[in-house]
């Protein structure tokens, strides 16, 4: 690569046991019901991609997305904790108005 040549700041790709240890975590949690059979779909959905595209990065990404999802579960744990009532909510359409 010449100095001339952009870099591509790509995420280095997480190590071979990462789904194996995420898959581990994440049936280990108390919302395995929805997490464990959320992220097989979506490692499935990864797999196929990967034999068309023969690239890995669609199964990195799953790993990824799932190890953001159980590092954020304690913030969003404490927030919903909290007591803060966040039932209401504002329709989109109600602040953008008719938009046809």
């Amino acid at each position: 690569m010449t100095t001339t040549e952009p870099r591509l700041n790509k995420p280095r790709p997480p190590p071979a046991p990462a789904a194996a240890q995420l898959l581990a975590q994440l049936r280990a949690d108390r919302r395995a019901d929805a997490w464990v059979p959320a992220f097989e779909r979506d490692w499935a959905k990864a797999l196929e991609d990967s034999r068309h595209s023969y690239s890995l990065t669609p199964l990195h990404d799953v790993v990824r997305t799932g190890q953001l999802r159980v590092a954020a579960a304690p913030a969003v744990d404490a927030f919903m904790d909290s007591g803060r009532d966040e039932s209401c909510f504002v329709d989109l359409d109600d602040v953008l108005g008719t938009r046809w």
